[in-house]
């Protein structure tokens, strides 16, 4: 059983904990063991990664998906090369994060041939946080991006109506003594995600979030809901969407511009499309050169003169880095909220709870 609310409202579950939890949830579903492990994988690394409205809080909306057959758990994978570096992927409407890690898989192992390897997915659903898809070629020496469309949610800029995505992207490339460079975000200014989890927590969102259903600034994720999400940097966050959407959604076959499902409320399958791309990094330079190179970037990045008020500069990734090392020591803080509608699917499966403290791990 859950425990007692904190006095921030949060209680704690260990990485090991939760993804424990996960797997036996998913193969409740008849999920096979490796891919309930990708799924329940994915998630944990999000919530350690402080990417919390990617998580676990995400796992009722695709067990009700799963439950009206609208996410298939048993999804047929068979990547079609179309050139030596270029395959095709029908995602057969499985879970997102399985998809994705086949597709990436596909174009790490192009490129471990060819230099270079590009996936193009059709037919998939939501594949959670995007930097789950570039770390494993991180991982393999290489450098990677992974764009995604996503269901409507603000409007190209000058509209008033939703029909952009707030699209994600990410980019990565290993490093020699520093960490891997990883930029995982979305062209909006706040993914709806983040707007969804405000309101499970009760909590307001800041003004330049959204617009409500009016089309009046709101700090009510509720109004949000109703409403349209901003772009950042107005037309260059619009514009940095509609290119998530050309190569996500129109490339691939996959629904775009506006027609893909939205996982809350569409009764069909959503057919996101994705698209990656996996690259050595010394094609154009030697594997020792390359190495030192973003290595001196990354320290002139660290020791560039400070702005007023800053005590120090960080390159992307660095921000989560540090929430995954702390949470691996004092745990997952999930609200008493998102943990309730974890246990009613446990409830739900004939499973065990997930194991939560009122107090971080350690303390």
């Amino acid at each position: 059983m859950a425990a007692p609310q904190s006095s921030a409202g949060m209680v704690y579950a260990s990485a090991a904990s939760a993804g424990a939890f996960a797997r036996s949830l998913l193969r409740a579903y008849d999920l096979s063991d490796e891919d309930a492990a990708t799924v329940a994988g994915c998630l944990v690394h999000a919530d350690l990664r402080g990417v919390d409205t990617h998580g676990l809080c995400r796992i009722p909306i695709y067990l009700d998906r799963v439950r009206k057959k609208l996410i298939n758990v048993h999804p047929t994978l068979k990547p079609n090369r179309v050139t030596p570096v270029a395959a095709s992927l029908d995602g057969d409407n499985g879970f997102g994060f399985v998809v994705g890690m086949r597709a990436i898989q596909e174009a790490i192992d192009m490129a471990k041939t060819y230099g270079i390897g590009v996936v193009s997915v059709k037919r998939s659903t939501h594949f959670g946080m995007a930097a789950s898809y570039a770390m494993p070629a991180v991982e393999a020496g290489m450098m990677a991006m992974v764009f995604s469309n996503a269901s409507p949610a603000m409007p190209p800029w000058g509209g008033k109506d939703m029909m952009l995505g707030t699209n994600p992207f990410c980019l990565a490339a290993p490093a020699g003594k520093h960490p891997a460079v990883i930029l995982d975000m979305s062209p909006a200014v706040a993914a709806r995600g983040k707007i969804r989890r405000a309101e499970r927590r009760g909590e307001k969102i800041p003004l330049g979030y959204a617009l409500d259903g009016e089309g009046r600034p709101t700090t009510d994720p509720t109004a949000a809901l109703g409403g349209v999400v901003l772009p950042i940097g107005e037309h260059k966050g619009s514009g940095l969407s509609m290119f998530m959407d050309i190569f996500g959604g129109v490339i691939s076959g996959a629904n775009f511009g506006g027609e893909v499902g939205d996982q809350y409320k569409a009764g069909t399958p959503q057919d996101v499309g994705h698209f990656f791309l996996a690259m050595k990094p010394n094609l154009f330079v030697s594997e020792q050169d390359y190495r030192a190179r973003i290595d001196t970037l990354i320290d002139r990045v660290h020791g560039a003169p400070k702005a007023h008020g800053v005590t120090e500069i960080l390159v992307p990734g660095e921000p989560e880095d540090r929430y995954e090392a702390g949470r691996r020591k004092s745990g997952i803080p999930y609200a008493a909220s998102e943990v309730a509608a974890l246990q009613d699917e446990a409830n739900k499966a004939g499973i065990q709870p997930l194991v939560v403290s009122d107090r971080p791990i350690g303390t």
